[in-house]
């Protein structure tokens, strides 16, 4: 790999370090698939050149990844990754991800902008996990069943 399986991009207006965008881009890149162990990342330089932020700013990223054990800093060679964060269902040609594709698109011809799909999608993540807790605090546990069968 010549380290160009990802293309950070730093969005300067979010309010979000840049450090802390590079990790969670290449967070986002180990779930989804696009980045699999024994892949290199780019250099600091190429960042540097993409991105034009500090050279410092990018090897904080990478050292963080590194002490959270996602990649591995090799003098004189690179920085590659050594840990997956794919799940089953995530990968670039599986049918769920066909599916989000697809409603993605929908959104956008509808005129939705990235922060409305955003809130879309976490407001329904919220929603679903607090049917899944309501629904296992409702159930009975086997304790909970002895005793309402005694």
């Amino acid at each position: 790999m010549e380290g160009d399986v990802v293309e950070y991009r730093i969005d300067r207006g979010s309010g979000v370090p840049a450090y802390v965008q590079i990790v969670e881009q290449t967070e986002r890149a180990l779930r989804m698939g696009t980045l699999k162990v024994g892949d290199k990342l780019p250099t600091a330089r190429e960042v540097v050149a993409a991105t034009a932020i500090n050279p410092n700013t990018v090897l904080r990223a990478y050292r963080d990844m590194e002490q959270a054990g996602l990649v591995e800093l090799r003098r004189g060679l690179g920085t590659f990754v050594t840990r997956s964060l794919a799940r089953p269902g995530a990968e670039n040609d599986s049918p769920l991800r066909t599916d989000l594709t697809d409603w993605t698109a929908r959104a956008r011809a509808a005129g939705l902008e990235r922060a409305d799909i955003l809130a879309m999608v976490t407001a329904a993540l919220d929603a679903h996990d607090k049917e899944q807790h309501e629904q296992h605090q409702h159930t009975p546990g086997d304790r909970e069943r002895k005793e309402e069968d005694a």
